[in-house]
């Protein structure tokens, strides 16, 4: 319990107060999830909300015949507010989140999220904050789609991975970042070799360093 409290006070200082970091300490749990596990899946009641500690999620969108589309990541000092709406509405979810490396949250069970709302200031601001944040992460990914032409989309997908990851180099497969552009992996291997003909990217085998 004292790990869970110290780790609110340096990951969630600007949100929460003194009583409600509390609360989490008392009805919180801390878990590791090890990188490639699905933290939630699409069909799946959702019983506690993720706080992410450290490391990254990856929260992806399905169609019924089964391809994906990447929404937006999850790093720590955050939550994900499907997984918010779908608990106070008792839905099911209605995506996947995979840990994209190894990473550390506490779950907060979902009865005791009424109780939050209604009593602590702190919590309803921290959710309608996580709703902003997430809504604008999804408004973008709609536009990339609506406005974008691909080889745009997938350089701010990359950019996006790289600012996210902390690092220019992104390790993944043609075939990985076409699922989730939702595309080929012939489109995205044409495109890539334009940008390394550009100057925009690198390129080495399940490997693609950043220049811009």
């Amino acid at each position: 319990m004292e790990d869970i409290r110290k780790i609110l006070d340096h990951e969630f200082p600007q949100f929460f107060d003194s009583e409600l970091k509390d609360e989490i300490t008392k009805v919180g749990t801390l878990r590791t999830i090890k990188e490639g596990v699905h933290l939630m899946d699409v069909g799946q009641y959702v019983k506690s909300i993720p706080l992410i500690v450290e490391g990254r999620l990856k929260i992806f969108r399905e169609d019924e015949e089964g391809n994906e589309l990447f929404l937006y990541y999850l790093h720590h000092g955050e939550a994900c507010a499907i997984s918010l709406v779908c608990t106070i509405n008792d839905k099911i979810s209605q995506v996947r989140a995979v840990a994209m490396e190894e990473t550390t949250i506490i779950t907060i069970p979902i009865e005791n999220m009424d109780r939050f709302m209604m009593n602590y200031r702190s919590w309803y601001q921290f959710v309608v904050h996580t709703y902003g944040m997430r809504l604008n992460e999804m408004l973008h990914t709609i536009d990339s789609i609506a406005f974008m032409k691909m080889d745009e989309r997938l350089l701010a997908y990359l950019e996006k991975t790289a600012e996210v990851s902390g690092s220019q180099t992104i390790n993944d497969t043609h075939q990985n970042i076409a699922t989730e552009l939702n595309t080929s992996r012939e489109v995205i291997s044409r495109l890539l070799k334009q940008m390394e003909r550009k100057g925009l990217v690198k390129l080495s085998r399940n490997h693609i360093e950043v220049l811009t």
